[in-house]
């Protein structure tokens, strides 16, 4: 069985301010880093055997933080990305309540057909090993959907930088 240690990126300067990431790169700012330091602290002494991101800066530099003590180098998955939030991208996110969805947003079924894509990913390329994947608060929450066969609306959004354990 493999173990998928599912992580949400430290804090970025866009989070902080409200704007749509998306799949813009991202900065952690200095709350995220000490948040991915954290991770790395409480994990140090855990064993893993792969630490895999989404290939977006913020998800790649917080998981290059925890690798650290494991000396494990970071591969990088375009399957991890955000979710591509289209026309709402850059926009200040309070603002987008009520606003009609523009045609671009990546669907529900897309994102859903790539979070279970990274499942099977994860199984096949890591069978029986211990995994820690640092993704984003959509892709995550797809991931934990597909795996749990529920609608993303009943999985409980993660926090930057927490991190939710699933037996593959």
């Amino acid at each position: 069985m493999t173990t998928l240690y599912l992580v949400r990126h430290g804090e970025t300067v866009d989070n902080a301010r409200q704007i749509m990431q998306g799949q813009t790169q991202g900065e952690l700012n200095e709350n995220g880093i000490r948040q991915a330091e954290q991770v790395r602290d409480e994990w140090a002494d855990r064993p893993l055997d792969a630490i895999v991101a989404s290939d977006l800066k913020r998800s790649v530099d917080t998981a290059s933080i925890i690798a650290v003590p494991h000396h494990l180098k970071v591969e990088t998955t375009p399957l991890l990305r955000e979710r591509d939030w289209g026309g709402f991208t850059g926009r200040y996110i309070p603002d987008l309540k009520g606003e009609v969805w523009p045609d671009d947003i990546e669907t529900l079924e897309n994102l859903l057909s790539r979070a279970s894509e990274f499942i099977a990913y994860i199984r096949d390329t890591y069978p029986g090993k211990k995994v820690l994947a640092v993704g984003h608060g959509i892709i995550n929450k797809a991931i934990q959907a597909v795996y749990y066969k529920k609608p993303m609306s009943e999985v409980q959004r993660m926090m930057n930088a927490e991190v939710r354990v699933l037996e593959l």
